[in-house]
């Protein structure tokens, strides 16, 4: 074998795991999907619910969460809303004291120990059959019970994830690059529920069955894990698309990009507490879903970088190869340098995309290295914008239902 022999390897293995992970997966889904759906019966179900909301410091939009919440159509006997500070130093628990006597319960964490164990103390403390967990932030549509609820009724369905629906009422780039990343994961969603089980929930809104569920380490990601737990218990977790919640993106360039640093570091640490999950001999098709819409994800960057550094080393050999080099730069450097002029205010929604694209890849890379390196997350800082804007009542699109 010559070395561009070998080269040439590098740079097809490269593009076909690239194409895999961002066209092959959802086609292979989807036709999983459509040719040996996962079926579940819904029915009547009408249990006790716990509606957890963690909060650290959300003074500024508490209020509107807790009033949003208790306009939840959902008889008032059978809904227990529990917020768990996570040693908030503003006035977040003077305002859920406010709620007391419409039945707002306070958990107070004595000391700041991240979300995932406040979640985990508030679950002890809870008395419903189903609990559904929610952020501050996020604005629920009054039907949000009634939706997910009846998936319950099947005993198979251990989690219940509704849908997300991210708003930027200011337009920005770094929103809109969000919305549409948001739309095609919102696709796969429908599909990998379809298939065997969701590999992960919107934090905002998803309901878990009180007998599946398993406290969390403190560095867990727990919106990715779940379905984890599920799986490992012979459940699954389902995408209910009708249960719909509503949630302002990032403005910010740096905002995201320290969220999904963030996440993703989670999640890496996540998939290798449990990757014996990912030997589809071991977990099935959902080891095949987590093998690809995870890991390969996340490796993105590192085809990227094989792709560009394969064909620049064939740069000689044909015109093909010097075209395609050329075309990379290219890209790169137009989108690097509309990335840069987010800054001033620029915004093109064409740029958007690429836009959001390059920052997810880069995120995935410093990701990965503060995973190798040992870095770990139980806290998290809230990343607000300088004025509440959030709906009390969430106004959906009708094309945005479907």
């Amino acid at each position: 074998m010559t070395w561009n022999h070998l080269i040439e390897i590098i740079f097809w293995s490269s593009l076909a795991a690239l194409v895999y992970t961002y066209a092959g997966y959802p086609v292979l889904v989807a036709f999983v999907a459509l040719v040996r759906p996962q079926r579940y019966h819904r029915g009547a179900f009408e249990p006790k619910v716990s509606v957890i909301i963690t909060a650290y410091n959300e003074e500024r939009d508490l209020r509107g969460k807790i009033e949003n919440t208790l306009a939840i159509d959902y008889p008032h006997d059978l809904l227990e809303i529990i917020v768990a500070s996570d040693a908030s130093t503003d006035r977040t628990d003077e305002i859920v004291r406010e709620f007391a006597p419409q039945g707002v319960r306070l958990h107070r964490q004595p000391e700041r120990l991240g979300k995932t164990p406040a979640q985990n103390a508030a679950v002890e403390r809870a008395q419903g059959e189903i609990l559904l967990f929610s952020d501050a932030t996020t604005m629920y549509q009054p039907n949000v019970l009634r939706a997910m609820l009846p998936n319950f009724a099947d005993a198979s369905v251990g989690c219940v994830a509704g849908r997300l629906v991210y708003v930027d009422p200011t337009g920005s780039s770094i929103g809109y690059g969000a919305v549409s990343y948001w739309n095609y994961e919102t696709f796969l969603k429908r599909q990998e529920s379809r298939a065997c089980s969701l590999i992960g929930a919107s934090g905002c809104l998803y309901a878990v069955r009180r007998s599946a569920y398993l406290p969390l380490y403190p560095e867990a990601h727990g919106d990715f894990l779940i379905a984890t737990k599920m799986i490992q218990q012979g459940l699954r977790t389902v995408f209910e698309p009708e249960a719909v919640c509503t949630e302002e993106t990032n403005r910010r360039v740096d905002h995201e990009m320290n969220m999904r640093v963030r996440v993703i570091t989670q999640t890496f640490n996540d998939l290798w507490k449990h990757r014996a999950m990912l030997n589809p001999l071991r977990g099935g098709f959902f080891g095949v879903q987590l093998l690809s819409h995870k890991w390969m994800r996340y490796f993105v960057p590192f085809f990227l970088v094989g792709i560009l550094a394969s064909s620049a080393l064939l740069f000689p050999v044909s015109a093909f190869y010097r075209v395609l080099v050329v075309a990379q730069i290219c890209a790169y450097v137009l989108t690097a340098g509309a990335w840069l002029l987010t800054r001033t205010g620029f915004r093109n929604r064409l740029l958007a995309l690429p836009q959001y694209f390059l920052l997810a890849n880069v995120a995935s890379v410093i990701a990965f290295y503060r995973f190798l390196s040992g870095e770990r997350f139980a806290r998290w800082e809230p990343i607000r914008g300088t004025a509440p804007t959030l709906q009390r009542t969430p106004t959906v699109a009708p094309h945005e239902l479907h």
